[in-house]
């Protein structure tokens, strides 16, 4: 009698294993059918986004609730597995059609986020670039309603004045990325290109410090669109400082009146003394008057040689250079005045 008892204890136990290794079996040929199939999604593909605090597992819930994915519990065994489940990251996915759900995960670990842009335009000043960033839908505004004074000090530049300091290019980031961690971005981004630029400067000219770099840089671009003309623009503007003479540059003085600038230059305003009328004081304004791009930067560290000290707009883009007053003086009277002599601030009919 014993005997048999063991019997039906060894068999039932056999037949315990037997079972328990075929549904082990089962289950992990599951396993492997649910991480290497295809997640349901179709058409130009499907949005998610991972919020802060959110974990696997309540991605993986949230995924089912929508149909994505079949089973909820296999794609947290698959994060342990891998011992990533604590990795994901916050953002805005997108899922394709074809996505493996092991794919998936892998992406949500990596952080491969959708990547929205915004670029900072050669020219803009502080004020234009922050009205432009208010816009984009894509960033967490933090800074509305600040002075630039407050931004910057939010940036940990508190002593700085904006003007200038933020690279202009196209940035790429994920949905959700402040105001502020854009702009430090573009900060870092102006300093590197700066210190860089500077260290490859020609010797000889009248610039002290980067800053100063940056300032004639911004003022350059400010002066023309035409790129080929950059250089020759530096040139005029590298002379006159080395000459002691005075800059004599409209958008400076544009720069100075602000929101009062109503489109209209007039010569009350070329008379008017503050820190940004070139046309009244010696060297260069205090601070930078737009964002300058590298190619601005580049032309003010490598002016070209040459004799020109003025240089008037023609009207088409481009610009009149000259080497004497006289020249400019004819340069105005054809491009600018139609050709009609009459008194204007540096016209002489003696020359």
């Amino acid at each position: 009698m014993e005997l048999m008892i063991k019997i039906f204890i060894f068999k039932a136990v056999g037949l315990l294993v037997l079972a328990g290794s075929v549904g082990l079996a089962w289950l992990l040929a599951d396993f492997n059918q649910f991480k290497n199939a295809p997640i349901n999604v179709s058409g130009e593909g499907w949005r998610y986004e991972i919020k802060s605090g959110d974990t696997l597992k309540r991605v993986a819930n949230k995924l089912h609730v929508a149909s994505i994915i079949d089973n909820p519990h296999y794609l947290v065994w698959l994060g342990r597995y891998k011992g990533t489940a604590n990795n994901i990251k916050i953002g805005e996915y997108l899922f394709t059609p074809g996505t493996t759900t092991e794919q998936l995960l892998k992406k949500i670990v990596d952080g491969n986020t959708i990547q929205y842009s915004a670029t900072i335009v050669e020219g803009l000043t502080f004020r234009e670039m922050m009205v432009a960033l208010a816009q984009n839908e894509a960033l967490v505004h933090t800074l509305k309603g600040l002075k630039p004074a407050q931004i910057m000090a939010q940036l940990g530049y508190a002593n700085e004045h904006p003007e200038g300091r933020f690279l202009p290019d196209t940035y790429h980031f994920p949905k959700g990325t402040t105001d502020v961690a854009f702009l430090s971005r573009a900060y870092d981004a102006m300093k590197i290109a700066l210190a860089t630029q500077w260290q490859q400067r020609d010797v000889g000219l009248p610039l002290k410090t980067p800053y100063e770099a940056l300032i004639l840089a911004s003022i350059i671009e400010k002066e023309t669109a035409v790129p080929s003309e950059r250089g020759a623009i530096a040139g005029v503007f590298v002379r006159r400082l080395q000459k002691k003479m005075r800059l004599q540059t409209d958008p400076t003085v544009i720069y100075g009146l602000g929101e009062k600038f109503d489109g209209n230059l007039r010569r009350r305003d070329l008379r008017a003394d503050n820190p940004y009328n070139t046309y009244r004081r010696h060297g260069l304004p205090p601070t930078p008057i737009a964002m300058p791009g590298v190619e601005a930067i580049q032309a003010a560290l490598h002016p070209l040689d040459g004799d020109a000290l003025y240089f008037v707009a023609r009207g088409n883009g481009s610009h009149q250079f000259s080497a004497t007053l006289k020249e400019h003086n004819n340069a105005v009277i054809k491009y600018q005045l139609k050709g009609r002599k009459k008194s204007f601030s540096s016209y002489n009919a003696k020359q």
